[in-house]
């Protein structure tokens, strides 16, 4: 009887512990639990190591005191947050003045030189109180290279009824490190009432002055108005345009066959029979397609998702959010690209289907795996741990593949046979020359140019969000130059495609996605300019782990904006050839 009340206690206080940090609502004298995250230099801001794998002591625990521990969620283990109770006793309203948290008796000098590493490279370190971020920096040195660590920590901690809802620190007690002696580190904590909304105590976090700044604001609206010029000049020059290409095309029907030989035929309806022909490497391009339009979906819905729910305010519910939306979106993959594939005589299309399922998630974890070794090698808290890496790949096999079968399954039964305008010609013309600057190596080259430029202030705030310490959350700023990005690429691709099309090139298909995709390019181009000149990052470290996630994000937007161009042009190509009478 007495072993089932103990196990009934026990198991009270741990529904209790549990309550408190998932519902954010304490009691009085409830405990508030401290968590150190992880160190890292302050321009290095990816670069983070687990807090105790440098010298600092672990606390001081009594007899009675019980273990804490913290059971991270998969998406926290991903992006390397490394929590561990910092043994400080905190608990809710309740004062507490000067206390010893541990000491270090006798620095050896090994435990010397790495405080002085930190001091030198400016580490900061990470901590979380009832989920809100605190920051601290490690220690500084002064002019006669003589090296400090700030040894007190003190909390002020604001509450609004039974919840927390801000949280201060401040690094006192600089004291002078020498090797061989003794560091005592300490705390204290003050409670103090606040007029300060539960929900609104992220704010303090958001840099309003910096994401709401003038320039931002001038940037969107002039990406907007540039769509509107764009959108009505496309128009009209296409619309004058193929209103007279439609009058010589239906005079030259009333011709007789000697008069259309002695006459001059030109332009777009010329290839007719050949410009549905089917592509080269039907597989990678109907997979290209099929994932660049599962990751706009999931883009879309995981920025409305942000814009509605605040993601930011808990940990790493962005990163779980986006794996969850692209595992559901996966049918979409498999209906587009099964079907494209299909409708260009493809045969084999379960090896279509194969391809495009491992496609992308094949690129993402090839890159994060290759970083993972960096990782591993610096002791890195971003190292992701074998268990989750066959997380990952069970998500790819026992989630994403099926949900792609049923997609194709569909795609290939309900809109996988071929139904073009036109018939396809079964010897294939020859490709006319043309002047260099109608090669589909030019168009393509220029064709990112102009979706860049109404994208690349916004890539600056995205930039600095994610590789400074800011916390992006303008996500309706995101979703409209999405949009606004679409269009453009759309308009773009189809003047290119109707000047390419004119010349009787009918290499279309190929040519339309990459020049959408050409604006990845230049973005990462960007991003180069942006680590010599807006950082400060240094190392072998995080200059692997900087450009090769974002050669993986310039990957995803590429595929992204390639799916944009190819299907906005394809209803501009079907359009145009259904509404000329072919013989």
């Amino acid at each position: 009887m007495y072993y089932a009340h103990f196990f009934l206690l026990l198991v009270s206080q741990i529904i209790q512990i549990c309550s408190d940090r998932l519902t954010h609502i304490y009691k009085a004298k409830d405990e508030v639990i401290l968590f150190y995250n992880t160190l890292s230099p302050y321009h290095n801001r990816q670069e983070t190591y687990p807090y105790f794998d440098f010298p600092f002591c672990h606390a001081i625990k009594t007899d009675d005191e019980h273990e804490q521990y913290y059971a991270q969620s998969f998406a926290e283990k991903l992006e390397g947050y490394d929590l561990e109770p910092s043994g400080m006793h905190i608990h809710f309203t309740e004062n507490i003045p000067t206390k010893l948290v541990c000491q270090i008796k006798d620095l050896n000098e090994k435990d010397y030189k790495q405080f002085v590493k930190a001091i030198l490279q400016n580490f900061w370190y990470q901590m979380y109180l009832d989920d809100l971020p605190i920051w601290g920096i490690v220690g500084e040195k002064d002019e006669y290279r003589n090296f400090y660590l700030w040894t007190h920590k003190k909390f002020d901690i604001g509450y609004n009824k039974d919840r927390i809802v801000d949280v201060n620190l401040t690094s006192e007690n600089r004291f002078h490190i020498l090797p061989g002696k003794d560091i005592n580190f300490t705390y204290e904590v003050n409670w103090k009432k606040s007029d300060i909304e539960f929900e609104d105590r992220f704010t303090k976090y958001l840099d309003h002055a910096f994401f709401q700044h003038r320039i931002h604001w001038f940037s969107i609206f002039n990406s907007f108005m540039m769509v509107v010029f764009l959108v009505g000049l496309v128009s009209m020059i296409l619309m004058r345009t193929l209103r007279k290409d439609y009058a010589r095309y239906s005079k030259d029907d009333d011709l007789d066959d000697l008069e259309k030989d002695l006459g001059d035929e030109y332009g777009w309806k010329q290839i007719h029979g050949d410009v549905f022909r089917s592509v080269r490497h039907n597989t990678l391009f109907s997979s290209l397609i099929g994932s660049g339009f599962q990751l706009s979906c999931a883009c879309f819905f995981l920025i409305l998702f942000a814009i509605l729910g605040e993601l930011y305010t808990e940990r790493a519910s962005l990163l779980s959010t986006a794996i969850f939306l692209y595992s559901i979106t996966s049918p979409l993959n498999g209906y587009v690209g099964t079907s494209l594939y299909t409708r260009f005589g493809g045969k084999k299309w379960v090896r279509q289907m194969i391809f495009s399922t491992f496609l992308f998630p094949s690129l993402v974890c090839g890159t994060a795996f290759f970083i993972n070794f960096f990782s591993i090698y610096y002791h890195a808290s971003k190292s992701i741990p074998f268990v989750s890496m066959l997380a990952v790949a069970s998500i790819c096999i026992f989630v994403i593949f099926p949900l792609n079968i049923i997609g194709a399954v569909l795609g290939k039964n309900i809109s996988g046979q071929p139904h073009y305008p036109c018939r396809i010609n079964a010897v294939p013309r020859p490709i006319p020359e043309k002047k260099w600057f109608m090669e589909p190596i030019f168009v393509i080259t220029i064709g990112g140019i102009l979706p860049f430029g109404s994208i690349f202030i916004e890539m600056y705030f995205v930039f600095t969000s994610f590789w400074a310490y800011k916390i992006y959350y303008v996500y309706g700023f995101m979703l409209l130059v999405l949009l606004i990005l679409a269009v453009v690429i759309v308009c773009v691709t189809i003047v290119s495609t109707y000047f390419l099309l004119n010349a009787e090139d009918y290499r279309w298909q190929w040519t339309s996605f990459l020049t959408g995709s050409s604006t990845a390019g230049y973005v990462y181009l960007y991003a180069i300019y942006y680590y010599f000149f807006k950082t400060k990052m240094y190392g072998l470290f995080q200059t692997t782990f900087y450009f090769f996630y974002m050669f993986l994000f310039c990957a995803g937007l590429g595929i992204m904006c390639g799916s944009f161009a190819f299907l906005g042009t394809t209803a501009f190509v079907y359009k145009i050839y259904s509404t000329v009478k072919i013989d």
